[in-house]
């Protein structure tokens, strides 16, 4: 076990690095920051002169390896465009970020699983048909429309719902949370609805297969001859083996949720790390870029981390692999 998580975290290492590379290759492309820092009428020699302290007239290999050793010492250096300090703008937009991944997954979880089950177990039902027909409309139609959909319908004609920001927040220690108030979970239910009808999608049809293709195995039909409660049959045995290749997904949603959140929170002017990195686009504010992306390739291997030592936990057989 030891020696499977020291693997992991080598690998996770290589993994970081290698996305801080390319984030910070890319972002050499994307326009000239002195541009966006400076007017018109700042001469060209105040233009070099601030190049030069800002370090972008150093060597590539240079300037990724002070990027890189600034990150290992915690140092997230400054925002050309604020000047304020990269790590404190993360930390400020990273609960409602978190929050609204959160919200989005477990959305997905209480509706899909269940609807996954229920299909599987009755896939020729009028029911059935309708669930998969629908949530077929809903994969297929972009985020941004959905949104867009929810705002126009909950927030324009019925009223219901605000259609932008956070909402009522509280500090609870350093974290600022919307989850303690009437108010913020009022603005948080669109944006997260929306963010996650993919997932709910994904995790319903994932749950259908593999139930059905555990419906189907030999154990299973042979507790039905022996008269095993079809209740017990479905949700002890076969719903146990289904969730060990769901929770890989579930896992890998997480990430994706709060990787992908940029759409959504562009729509409802939801003010987390999506839009703050959307901002720094804008302005080619390439320190905070460039910290954005390895921030959420962090979130994902951590949570392939997770994933890996859960299901290790789970599945005794890949204790006795780890070991031979």
């Amino acid at each position: 076990m030891v020696y499977f998580i020291l693997k992991r975290l080598v690998q996770s290492v290589f993994v970081m690095l290698a996305v801080a590379f390319l984030a910070f290759s890319l972002f050499r492309f994307v326009g000239d920051p002195i541009t966006q820092m400076t007017g018109v009428e700042t001469s060209v020699a105040d233009q070099e002169r601030l190049r030069e302290e800002l370090g972008l007239n150093d060597a590539f290999l240079l300037q990724f390896g002070r990027f890189t050793a600034d990150i290992l010492q915690g140092d997230f250096g400054y925002s050309y465009r604020t000047r304020q300090p990269v790590a404190q703008m993360i930390a400020d937009r990273i609960p409602a970020t978190l929050e609204l991944g959160l919200v989005a997954l477990l959305i997905s979880l209480i509706v899909g699983i269940p609807a996954g089950v229920y299909t599987a177990l009755k896939p020729r039902g009028f029911a059935t048909q309708a669930i998969l027909m629908t949530t077929l409309v809903g994969v297929s139609i972009p985020t941004f429309v959905i949104g867009i959909m929810l705002i126009f319908i909950f927030g324009v004609q019925l009223g219901w719902l605000p259609t932008f920001g956070r909402g009522g927040t509280v500090q609870i220690g350093g974290w600022e949370s919307s989850l303690f108030t009437i108010e913020g979970w009022r603005a948080l239910l669109l944006p997260a609805l929306t963010l996650g009808v993919y997932q709910l999608t994904l995790t319903m049809r994932l749950v259908r297969a593999e139930m059905m293709e555990v419906m189907r195995t030999d154990y299973i039909r042979f507790a039905m001859a022996r008269g095993v409660p079809m209740k017990k049959l479905h949700y002890k045995h076969a719903l146990a083996n289904t969730m060990v290749p769901v929770i890989t997904i579930i896992g890998l949603q997480f990430g994706g949720v709060i990787a992908f959140s940029i759409v959504t929170e562009s729509v409802f002017q939801w003010p987390g790390m999506g839009l703050l990195f959307l901002e720094s686009i804008r302005f080619v504010d390439i320190p905070v870029m460039g910290v954005y992306l390895v921030v959420i390739a962090f979130f994902f291997v951590l949570v392939n981390l997770l994933v890996d030592l859960l299901y290790v936990a789970i599945d005794p057989r890949l204790r006795v692999r780890d070991v031979q």
